[in-house]
């Protein structure tokens, strides 16, 4: 299917990337139907200060701007995607069917919640952040599940409002699930004023309490959740479009069939740097993925597709620091601390088995994130990158 036989496009997700992806529809050129679908009751709006800003009561609303009478969308919010027909080009909701001609999957993914009747908060919607603000009062007793990114922000918001704070996390260190341990117990120090419980698994969360693996119990008058997402794939299932993790696209984007393609935290994309799929939930591949999407939607036959593989980022704010991250690590690759740098926190780098950097992790280190990010994509080996050869 190409551009020119597209009358109606349908967005099925109301965030950045739904955002991002109904303003380049647009900018190319698409001047037929478009209707955004989306669970939420607001219009799209920036997940990242919800853990910062709203979180801390610095900010209260993190509207993106989109403007739908401008870029002539219909948006329905409140309403939930249930069902796709490929066959009759239809996607079904809880407000009756929409059809399409070409389709733009960007429903992001939804937090992972443990057993239990017991209440626990996440934190992904402003009505979550909202709603643990509300909780954090002096002296409450909060338990966070899991020392990941999201944990740390909680828990450094919680600190700020005078909470007593627990994190229990199964790992061996913070966020050793994504760095691995020797750098996570880099990060030990900062969580000085959290009793923080490593190598403790959770076997549910019950009222007031949560219930710990061996047998014990961690009273709690607030509990948050933090153990990752996963991609919201459910209302795809049965559909025949081909799904892993997320939904599989291609370099360019599209998915398995023809007319529909997926962006952000849900697609589970083809990288050529990689040679493999990947799903890089982040910020920045969620807010760039957009433009190459629209423009595969609309492409001729004979069009020249552009590739979306930049080399991924993130970024986490947590106890007064700022931790930026570039590339792409595997569980084997060598890991690298520059311990001798004496500007506070080591940089860590990472080498594959043919000696070329993989990713780069630095704190508090804003001024050095372009070259490192250069220098990720142009993969140098140590010594091209001036670095000391190990042998």
């Amino acid at each position: 299917m190409s551009g020119t036989s597209i009358g109606r496009i349908v967005i099925v997700g109301a965030g950045l990337s739904a955002a991002r992806a109904a303003a380049a529809l647009r900018r190319k050129g698409f001047t037929g139907d478009l209707v955004m679908v989306g669970a939420e009751p607001h219009l799209p709006y920036d997940r990242p200060p919800l853990s910062k800003e709203v979180l801390r009561g610095t900010r209260e609303s993190t509207a993106l701007p989109f403007d739908p009478g401008k870029l002539w969308v219909q948006v329905r919010v409140a309403t939930t995607a249930t069902g796709l027909d490929l066959d009759s080009r239809l996607v079904r909701t809880s407000a009756g069917e929409e059809p399409f001609d070409g389709l733009v999957i960007a429903t992001g993914a939804a937090p992972v919640r443990l057993p239990g009747d017991g209440e626990q908060l996440v934190l992904r919607t402003l009505e979550d952040a909202l709603a643990l603000r509300g909780r954090l009062a002096p002296g409450a007793r909060v338990v966070i599940i899991g020392a990941s990114w999201i944990g740390a922000e909680v828990a450094t918001a919680a600190l700020e409002a005078g909470c007593r704070v627990t994190c229990l996390e199964a790992g061996t260190a913070p966020v050793a699930q994504a760095l691995g341990e020797e750098v996570g117990r880099l990060f030990l120090p900062w969580w000085s004023g959290v009793d923080l419980r490593l190598g403790t698994a959770v076997r549910e969360v019950a009222p007031g309490e949560v219930c710990l693996a061996d047998g014990g119990t961690v009273p709690a008058d607030v509990v948050v959740t933090g153990v990752g997402v996963r991609p919201a794939i459910g209302w795809l299932a049965g559909s025949g479009l081909a799904l892993g993790r997320g939904v599989r696209v291609d370099e360019h984007l599209r998915a398995s069939a023809p007319g529909v393609v997926a962006v952000g935290d849900v697609a589970q994309r083809y990288s050529p740097r990689a040679g493999e799929h990947i799903l890089v939930e982040h910020w920045d591949d969620a807010g760039t993925a957009p433009a190459v999407a629209a423009a595969a939607l609309l492409a001729g036959a004979d069009d020249e597709l552009a590739v979306h593989d930049p080399v991924p980022y993130f970024w986490s704010d947590q106890f007064e620091h700022k931790i930026q991250y570039v590339g792409r690590h595997g569980a084997l690759d060598r890991v690298e601390i520059d311990r001798e740098d004496a500007q506070g926190f080591p940089v860590v780098r990472w080498f594959d088995n043919d000696g070329v950097l993989t990713a780069w992790l630095g704190v508090d280190r804003a001024r050095e994130l372009v070259k490192a990010r250069t220098a990720v994509r142009t993969r140098p080996t140590p010594a091209e990158a001036g670095l000391p050869v190990q042998r």
